[in-house]
C-alpha cells in the first residue's frame, strides 16, 4: 500500500472536507476502468472556494510531510489536479513555502504557445511532485510521469493521492499504487484509505451495510498476500 502522509489528526481533517463537499458517494456503481465499485470518490464536488481551500491545506500538509520543502513543482494531471496543483502551491506560499505548479492539455495546443503544458515549465534538475485526487488502476500516472520526465530531466520525487483504494491493478498482491510506484520508479503516498475514510464516517455517512460492501470489496479486489 502507499506510504501514509497525513497523521490521525490530518486524516480526520480530511474527511472532515470530504464529507461537508459530498465527495463520497455509496452505492452500486462503477469506477472509470469498468470495475463495479460499493463507493465513488469524486473530487469534482469540491466546488467552493472554502472546500479547496481546507482541501488544499491537506495536500500541503501532506507534501510537507512526506517530501519536504526542498520542491521545485507540483504537477496536477487534467482535469482534476489542476485546481489541486494551484489550490496546495497557494496554501504551501502562505507558509513562506515558494513551488510552482504546472498541469497538461488533454490536447496538445497548436497556436500561440503551443505544447501540452500549462504554467512553471519543467526543467533540468526540478524535483516534483505529482497530485492526483484517486486513482483505481494508476492509468493516468503511467501516462503523466513520462510526460514529465520527456520534458526536462526532471526527478519526480513523488505522487501524493488524496484517497488510496487499496486495489490491485494487474497484479493481485500489490495494490495499484505500489505497482505505479515500482514500475515509475517514484515514491507514493496517499493522505488517506478508504477503510480510513470508511471508519470516520461508519454510524455518520456510511451505514453498517454499507461498511460491510466496502470490507467485502475490498476481499474481492484489495491486494492478497503472495
Amino acid at each position: 500500500m502507499a506510504e501514509r502522509a497525513l497523521d490521525d489528526a490530518g486524516v480526520d481533517r480530511l474527511v472532515a472536507v470530504l464529507a461537508d463537499a459530498e465527495v463520497l458517494t455509496f452505492g452500486a456503481l462503477t469506477t472509470k476502468s469498468g470495475r463495479p465499485t460499493p463507493y465513488f470518490v469524486d473530487f469534482g464536488r469540491v466546488r467552493t472556494g472554502p472546500q479547496l481551500a481546507a482541501l488544499a491545506e491537506c495536500y500541503a500538509d501532506g507534501v510537507l510531510r512526506t517530501y519536504g520543502d526542498d520542491v521545485d513543482l507540483l504537477f496536477g494531471p487534467a482535469y482534476k489536479g489542476i485546481p489541486l496543483a494551484v489550490a496546495t502551491s497557494l496554501a504551501l506560499a502562505r507558509r513562506g513555502v515558494d513551488v510552482g505548479f504546472a498541469f497538461d492539455r488533454k490536447e496538445a495546443k497548436d497556436h500561440g504557445e503551443g505544447g501540452t503544458l500549462v504554467g512553471r515549465r519543467p526543467s533540468d534538475g526540478d524535483r516534483v511532485v505529482v497530485l492526483e485526487d484517486v486513482t483505481t488502476a494508476g492509468t493516468s500516472l503511467h501516462h503523466t510521469i513520462p510526460l514529465l520526465r520527456a520534458a526536462a530531466d526532471v526527478d519526480v520525487v513523488g505522487v501524493l493521492v488524496g484517497v488510496d483504494r487499496l486495489e490491485h491493478a494487474d497484479v493481485p498482491t500489490e495494490t495499484a499504487l505500489t505497482s505505479v510506484s515500482r514500475a515509475l520508479d517514484v515514491r507514493v503516498a496517499a493522505l488517506a484509505t478508504i477503510t480510513d475514510v470508511a471508519a470516520r464516517l461508519q454510524g455518520d455517512l456510511l451505514d453498517d451495510a454499507g461498511a460491510a460492501r466496502i470490507r467485502a470489496h475490498l476481499d474481492r479486489y484489495g491486494a492478497r498476500a503472495g
